[in-house]
């Protein structure tokens, strides 16, 4: 017999943004330069922002957590850490149920 205990299980993921740029090498789009900010569990790839570019990041984000949120994902927290050269790494706590 196979017994199941239910268990409130709230999962935190800790995560960092990551402003990274990528150069297109497709025959149709060779060449084309764009950036991408993404998530990564390293504190140490972590991008370190001036205060007003990590805004404008923060803001991106916020706008996009619709399309980031569903299933067990629920929400995320945004974290700014200042560090001590003055500029900013930002924390994603990604809360999963």
């Amino acid at each position: 017999m196979i017994r199941y205990i239910a268990m409130d299980t709230k999962i935190k993921n800790e995560l960092y943004f990551v402003v990274l740029p990528m150069i297109h090498l497709g025959i149709d789009r060779y060449g084309f330069t764009e950036e991408v900010l993404t998530l990564l569990p390293e504190k140490h790839f972590a991008t370190r922002f001036f205060a007003d570019e990590m805004n404008n990041y923060l803001l991106v984000f916020k706008n996009r957590l619709k399309h980031l949120t569903g299933g067990h994902v629920t929400s995320y927290d945004l974290l700014p850490e200042e560090q001590e050269d003055g500029r900013y790494v930002v924390r994603v706590v990604q809360n999963v149920e």
